[in-house]
C-alpha cells in the first residue's frame, strides 16, 4: 500500500485528471489537496514553486532540485496554468514531480503489483509501444485537443472570454486527420498499444472527455469513426474514469 501520496490541484484540470485516473487504476491511496488553478489567488507550498519553463518534470530530492535542462531562474514564470504536483515523503527525503505523464510512469513503475498491472505493460516490447503512444499524445494530440477543448468547453462559460471560431476550426481540422489515423490502428487493435488498456489510452481521456461532452460538434469527431467511437466508449466507461468524473462534478473548477 502506498503511503504519503499527495496530489495538489483541481480535478477539473486535465493534467490532474490524468494522474487521478492512474491512481484509481492502481488502487493507490492518496490525498487530494485542492488548489484553485483557475484563480490567481491559489497558493502552493514553497518547495514546488521552482518550475521548468517548459512545464516538464521538476524532481526534488532532499535539498537538490533538478530540472530537465539548464535555465535562467529569472526567466521562470511566477506560476503556470497547470499547477500540479505529486510528492511522496520517504523518511527525511522529498521527491516531487510536476508533469502528469511522468507522474503516471512513476506510479506504474513504483507500484507495479498494485491495482491494474497492465497499465504500463508487462514486458519491454509492450512498454516500448506504450511509450511511443505517450510521446505521440504529448507531442501531437495534446496541443490541438487542449485548444479545442478550451474553445468548446471552457470559453463559452468564462467571463470576458469569447470563443475563437478560427482557432477552434483549425484545431478541429488537425484532430480530424489525426483521429483518422487512430481509426485505422484501432481497426487492428482493441486499444492503441495492443489489446490491453494502458497509459497510452488513459493519457487521451482528459482532453477527449471535454471535447466529446461539450457539443455535438465535438462528439462527432469521435463518434463519426467506428473504431475510434468503440475505443472511446470503452476507455471512458472504466470505473477509474467514472470516479474522476464524479470528483469533477463535485469540484467543477472554472464553472463554480
Amino acid at each position: 500500500m502506498a503511503a504519503g501520496l499527495q496530489v495538489f490541484g483541481q480535478p477539473a484540470s486535465t493534467d490532474v485528471a490524468r494522474v487521478l485516473t492512474c491512481l484509481f487504476e492502481k488502487n493507490l491511496e492518496f490525498e487530494l489537496i485542492r488548489t484553485d488553478t483557475f484563480k490567481k489567488s491559489h497558493k502552493l507550498p514553497e518547495f514546488i514553486k521552482l518550475r521548468d519553463p517548459t512545464g516538464q518534470v521538476t524532481f526534488k530530492h532532499g535539498d537538490k532540485t533538478i530540472v530537465g535542462k539548464n535555465f535562467d531562474k529569472k526567466q521562470l514564470p511566477e506560476r503556470t496554468k497547470r499547477e500540479l504536483i505529486l510528492y511522496k515523503r520517504l523518511k527525511n527525503e522529498m521527491k516531487c514531480m510536476a508533469d502528469s505523464r511522468a507522474i503516471c510512469r512513476y506510479l506504474c513503475t513504483q507500484f507495479p503489483d498494485d491495482g491494474y498491472k497492465k497499465l504500463y505493460g508487462t514486458g519491454s516490447l509492450e512498454r516500448a509501444s506504450i511509450e511511443q503512444w505517450l510521446q505521440a499524445e504529448a507531442q501531437s494530440f495534446d496541443a490541438p485537443s487542449s485548444e479545442l477543448a478550451f474553445q468548446l468547453a471552457f470559453a463559452p462559460h468564462l467571463k470576458n472570454v469569447r470563443p475563437d471560431e478560427a482557432r477552434a476550426a483549425e484545431n478541429e481540422r488537425k484532430l480530424h486527420g489525426m483521429l483518422g489515423v487512430y481509426d485505422d490502428i484501432l481497426s487492428k487493435n482493441e486499444y492503441l498499444a495492443g489489446d490491453d488498456f494502458t497509459l497510452a489510452d488513459l493519457s487521451h481521456l482528459p482532453n477527449s472527455h471535454y471535447i466529446v461532452n461539450s457539443s455535438d460538434r465535438g462528439r462527432k469527431l469521435f463518434t463519426a469513426r467506428k473504431h475510434v467511437a468503440r475505443w472511446y466508449d470503452k476507455i471512458s466507461t472504466r470505473d477509474s474514469w467514472r470516479q474522476v468524473i464524479k470528483m469533477q462534478r463535485e469540484h467543477p473548477g472554472a464553472f463554480e
